[in-house]
């Protein structure tokens, strides 16, 4: 019996293929893209086709998605076929395969306007409690997809978990004015401290919540790197974030001066990994602290993982004003 993988060509599915055969595990990776780690080439919406794949299989983890930056290249109907059909296609077929866990891995993405506070109110401290408010479909059929792990786990009682990661691309940032600011790596490093989770640490987390999936039964976690920041942070954060974390990190700021960086003047939102860390036993190694430690040291703060996946960009043709077109 094996494991299948979803997106198998993507950054995560990628990564979680290249460490489970690395570990010796059985597993299977498809995907609609022909790749070194994809072992079936086809659509997730075709029933066929995910019935033909789900034959052995004892779990599953699905990290096959359109993502945002697909938004302004693909219709809406197109998120709906991948991001729901192939969603509700694998879940049925988990059902009959009688397996013994389904993983989702959904995105940050799905708090959607709830990370936005108005300015002059503090950063917003997002964790598994805040109500989600969709964006974009995208984010709409994220959630939706979500409901329907839950819906399978309540009628049929197939052990689902919900992974919410936050980003893990190393692509460069969509926004053309934080391009223009800051180095990519500058932008990345500071991301670990509230937005951001190196993919060896997405892929330690996918692993955990498989072995506990059947334990654990129905959960949804946010998958990101430890924050430092607490509570007390959030007002400060969203109007003098360098003053914070300069106070956290005494020396940083020299480190980045060093390197030609710079701090973020404000911060929005961070996400709070206490629930997985608690419920999975999750211990993520690259956080800020070990940004810092990289710095001094002279080396990489991106895990080897990471370094070895490398950028994918998300379209078969290059966009003159940006990694992607947004909407």
């Amino acid at each position: 019996m094996s494991i299948l993988v979803t997106g198998s060509a993507g950054h995560l599915g990628e990564a979680l293929m290249r460490t489970l055969r690395g570990q010796g595990q059985p597993v299977v990776g498809i995907d609609m893209k022909h790749s070194p780690y994809t072992d079936l080439v086809g659509d997730i919406a075709d029933r066929d086709f995910v019935r033909t794949a789900m034959q052995g299989i004892s779990s599953v983890i699905h990290t096959a998605t359109l993502h945002k930056p697909h938004v302004a290249t693909h219709s809406k109907q197109d998120f709906v076929d991948t991001n729901i059909t192939g969603t509700l296609n694998l879940l049925e077929e988990a059902v009959i395969q009688e397996v013994s866990g389904f993983l989702f891995t959904s995105t940050t993405s799905t708090f959607g306007a709830a990370m936005n506070p108005a300015k002059g109110e503090p950063a917003a401290w997002i964790t598994e409690d805040v109500i989600p408010q969709p964006k974009n479909i995208y984010s709409v059929t994220k959630l939706a997809a979500e409901s329907l792990c839950e819906l399978f786990y309540r009628k049929s009682g197939l052990p689902v978990l919900i992974l919410r990661t936050s980003r893990f691309f190393p692509e460069d940032d969509d926004n053309a004015e934080t391009r223009q600011l800051y180095e990519t790596p500058n932008v990345q490093a500071l991301e670990l401290l509230y937005r951001r989770v190196d993919i060896a640490d997405a892929v330690s987390a996918h692993l955990l919540a498989l072995e506990k999936a059947g334990t654990l039964g129905f959960g949804k976690y946010i998958i990101s790197a430890t924050t430092p920041f607490g509570q007390e942070h959030l007002a400060q954060l969203h109007t003098d974030a360098a003053a914070v974390v300069r106070s956290l990190y005494p020396g940083c700021g020299d480190l980045f001066e060093a390197r030609g960086w710079k701090l973020f003047p404000e911060i929005d939102r961070v996400y709070v990994n206490a629930h997985a860390r608690s419920e999975l036993g999750w211990q993520p190694q690259y956080d800020f602290a070990h940004v810092l430690s990289s710095l001094r040291n002279g080396t990489d703060f991106r895990s080897q993982l990471a370094r070895d996946i490398g950028s994918k960009g998300y379209h078969d043709v290059e966009f003159e004003e940006g990694p992607f077109p947004v909407e």
